[in-house]
């Protein structure tokens, strides 16, 4: 028998502090508890000591000095290191969250403070209609990011921006309950994939999810542009580091928000952190294509890409078409020759999989390797010497370039062969001028060859360019995508060329444009509103019989062209530099860029990339390639596990097959991505 003096001494008063969400002060309860009482017994006595009747089953304990989360109920507390000097809070695990999405609009809904990021975004997209969530993270940006926009909101320029969609009631508690009609392979069309509106049928699901028909037109449209005013505002020229430094805040991925000191109903950027746009469909994204545009459009004006001013032109017709059907009220019916098309397109994929695949392809691989053969022209840089072309007969096969002095010594030795698999295509372009360039980048052990071709003309232009993206990739010309790639470039190439536009823009359509919403604010001060007007409406007339989703998808394809997409950078010092670099990420490889000029100095794909890790003491990211290269950085702009997660979330993404089911494996995620930190 235990005196009660032994019961004392055994065990010992425990504070708790109750968020209550109903009271307006947090009430301090105190238990009086023994190290061997486990969370749940807590939990339990506090909801019997509070003695109010609610359903307490969201609300866990939180632990503030150790900044985390007391999940494991059936732990006690002297496992879990709890003593009388822990100040522990019940609070619930569900909180509001501002967030602002790539289409600025913000967003106010319910979400998990104590599950990890990671599956806190899935259920974040779930609520949202957006597949593949994997792509998206929450972004906490610098403090002076919301307060220039609020000097703007004060000028009454734009309340557009800060009006706020409340999605309180969404369902973003995390389980395996997902709906089928958004992640079945089987899924019937959830939007029409013209105009992108959603499938009466589909209304059903929506009942079931706090995005109303309402609700999901404003995610799924494109918002009305914004004044030349507000983009003038919202402007501000941006350094390579300055891009280092905003990239430093993505959240960790394997940690809560709670851990993360995200306080509830602050605001973050929801953004597509990984530029891997997997299986984009019309009858599903409509959502995820409007917010991918969006995310582009805005990159585009507010020159976080940087492009020439004839791209400028065409990303500037393409807005302006889209923002005309998205706000006309009758949608142009596009849909009696899209129904063949769809029809066509079904059989085929259907022959094609009966066939068991690919198979043509697979035949023409066996029989007959495709190549390529011409005249073209080609310099490589050096200094002090003028930039002089030369032409060649040129041999493209497999994945490599051969090029000889002429066309009657292409069965002898070339003068050199070049490997293009790994290398960096640029495209070197100016149609209006008819110069159909291409920059290959090839990577050799101390640096980067710099090779530019000629072509002559579009069509031998997009032969060749396609053969050498897909080269750069360790694929043929017999992979089914080079004809598409082929097209893609053509139609690309037809779009910048304002010469085959035809002149009828008309002065009525003239006066409804303010051309300077569509431009970046630099751009728009070269040239006076008329002129801009009458360049936009020029090549507006080759874009001005898409339907809106093509036309998204369009702008996104002609984003995905340009040199710079998909690069996050980062300031880092490699290991035995005195200087500081840019460490430019991408989907396929790390780029090293010298801070002062700019200019790329190494590249190192993923592909021939053997192991990499992080020592946590010196917080130094360490990685070993083939052929025996390895570099190791710290990173100065960041935390050393933004960019290790960067890299290894790359390399998980790639790991995504269409044959796989729509499950994702988190566990590998956060295997490749976690450091074992």
């Amino acid at each position: 028998m235990l005196s009660s003096s032994d019961f004392a001494s055994a065990s010992w008063e425990l504070v708790v502090r109750v968020d209550h969400p109903n009271e307006e002060e947090q009430k301090d309860i105190t238990l009086r508890v023994s190290g061997d009482l486990h969370i749940g017994g807590v939990m339990l006595k506090l909801v019997e000591q509070i003695n109010i009747a609610q359903d307490w089953s969201d609300f866990a304990l939180w632990w503030e000095q150790k900044h985390c989360w007391l999940l494991k109920t059936h732990w006690t507390l002297d496992k879990c290191g709890v003593q009388a000097d822990a100040k522990l809070v019940f609070t619930p695990q569900h909180k509001m969250l501002r967030l602002r999405l790539p289409n600025m609009k913000t967003v106010r809904l319910r979400v998990s403070f104590s599950t990890v990021v990671f599956r806190a975004v899935s259920d974040i997209c779930r609520a949202l209609n957006i597949r593949r969530a994997e792509e998206l993270s929450l972004l906490k940006p610098s403090g002076e990011y919301f307060k220039k926009k609020k000097k703007k909101e004060k000028n009454n320029k734009e309340p557009i921006i800060e009006d706020i969609l409340n999605l309180e009631s969404s369902p973003t508690i995390s389980g395996p309950s997902v709906s089928p009609g958004l992640y079945s392979k089987t899924m019937t069309p959830t939007y029409d994939p013209i105009n992108g509106t959603p499938a009466s049928s589909t209304m059903t699901w929506f009942s079931d999810s706090p995005l109303t028909e309402q609700n999901c037109n404003i995610l799924a449209f494109s918002q009305p542009p914004q004044s030349p005013e507000a983009l003038a505002d919202m402007y501000q020229f941006r350094s390579l580091a300055d891009k280092a430094k905003l990239n430093a805040g993505w959240l960790d991925s394997s940690r809560s928000l709670m851990e993360q000191g995200i306080q509830e109903d602050e605001q973050l950027l929801l953004r597509f952190k990984y530029y891997t746009f997997f299986d984009l469909n019309p009858k599903y994204d409509a959502v995820r294509i409007n917010q991918i545009y969006e995310q582009a459009r805005w990159a585009i004006l507010l020159e976080e890409i940087d492009c020439t001013e004839e791209e400028m032109l065409i990303f500037a017709a393409l807005q302006y078409h889209i923002s005309k059907l998205s706000l006309s009220t009758e949608i142009q019916d596009f849909t009696n020759e899209s129904e063949v098309d769809e029809v066509e397109a079904a059989l085929s994929n259907l022959e094609v999989t009966l066939e068991g695949g690919k198979a043509d392809n697979t035949l023409e691989d066996i029989t007959d390797i495709p190549k390529l053969a011409d005249n073209l022209r080609l310099f490589r840089p050096k200094k002090l010497i003028l930039k002089a072309f030369k032409q060649y007969w040129f041999v493209f096969k497999d994945t490599s370039i051969a090029y000889f002095k002429n066309k009657e010594l292409e069965q002898g030795e070339p003068v050199e062969k070049l490997n293009l698999r790994g290398c960096e295509v640029v495209p070197d372009v100016n149609v209006a001028g008819r110069k159909f360039g291409i920059k290959l980048l090839i990577p050799v052990a101390d640096g980067m060859n710099e090779v530019y071709l000629r072509c002559d003309h579009e069509s031998q232009y997009a032969q060749w360019m396609a053969a050498c993206i897909l080269a750069s990739k360790g694929k043929t010309m017999a992979d089914s995508s080079y004809q598409p790639e082929v097209r893609n470039i053509l139609s690309f190439l037809k779009m910048k060329n304002r010469n085959s536009a035809s002149q009828g823009a008309s002065g009525l359509e003239n006066m409804d444009m303010n051309p300077e919403c569509f431009v970046s604010p630099r751009c728009a001060k070269k040239h006076k509103s008329k002129q801009l007007a009458a360049c936009i409406l020029e090549a507006h007339q080759n874009v001005a019989q898409m339907p809106l989703v093509e036309a998204k998808l369009r702008f996104i394809q002609a984003w995905q062209s340009l040199p710079e997409f998909g690069l996050t950078y980062y300031l880092v010092r490699f290991k035995g530099s005195k200087k500081d670099d840019i460490l430019g990420i991408s989907y396929n490889r790390l780029i090293r860029i010298d801070a002062a000029t700019g200019i790329p100095v190494t590249t190192w794909r993923f592909t021939n990339m053997k192991q990499w890790n992080v020592n946590w003491e010196i917080r130094q990211v360490a990685i070993e390639f083939d052929q025996n290269v390895s570099i190791a950085f710290t990173c100065l702009s960041a935390d050393c596990k933004v960019v290790h997660e960067y890299i290894g979330g790359y390399i998980f993404l790639s790991t995504r097959s269409k044959d796989q089911n729509e499950t994702l494996d988190e566990d590998l995620f956060h295997k490749l991505t976690g450091g074992q930190e």
